[in-house]
């Protein structure tokens, strides 16, 4: 009996700096739900009370608290969702994610004001969040030509 196989196609190891988006890409889509959660916990905060938050200094934009609370459920159920989008491995809840971070670090940026300290930790997170969403290698795709 003859026996007809097929050449094996040689093993190829993943590159580290795959491993690291791959691993970068798992620890954004947590990251971006856990900001998300926080971010509807603060928009409930601003929301609930107007004086939770007290101002640092005397900026140019000035918003009301409450608006400010609005737009921090609002986004961060949204945030919630694509994290659970990239967690998924849902192309849309990359491009979203990315969309989204970017959305987020100029929100914060705004809200420095109220809470400095939570804003700019926010804005580190989600600048984390971009590079990890941007990085080539993610979602595993073949980069052969």
């Amino acid at each position: 009996m003859s026996q007809n196989t097929a050449p094996r196609e040689p093993r190829t190891t993943p590159s580290t700096s795959g491993a690291w988006a791959s691993g970068g890409t798992l620890f954004a889509g947590v990251l971006m739900l856990v900001t998300g959660f926080m971010d509807v916990f603060q928009g409930i905060a601003g929301i609930a009370e107007d004086d939770v938050y007290t101002r640092v200094g005397d900026y140019v934009f000035k918003f009301d608290l409450t608006t400010w609370g609005w737009i921090h459920l609002i986004l961060g159920v949204i945030l919630a969702v694509a994290g659970f989008g990239i967690l998924k491995g849902a192309e849309w809840g990359r491009v979203v994610g990315i969309a989204l971070a970017s959305l987020n670090v100029l929100f914060q940026f705004l809200f420095l004001p109220y809470q400095p300290w939570w804003a700019l930790f926010s804005m580190a997170i989600s600048i984390f969040v971009i590079w990890a969403l941007a990085t080539d290698d993610a979602y595993g795709r073949d980069k052969t030509f």
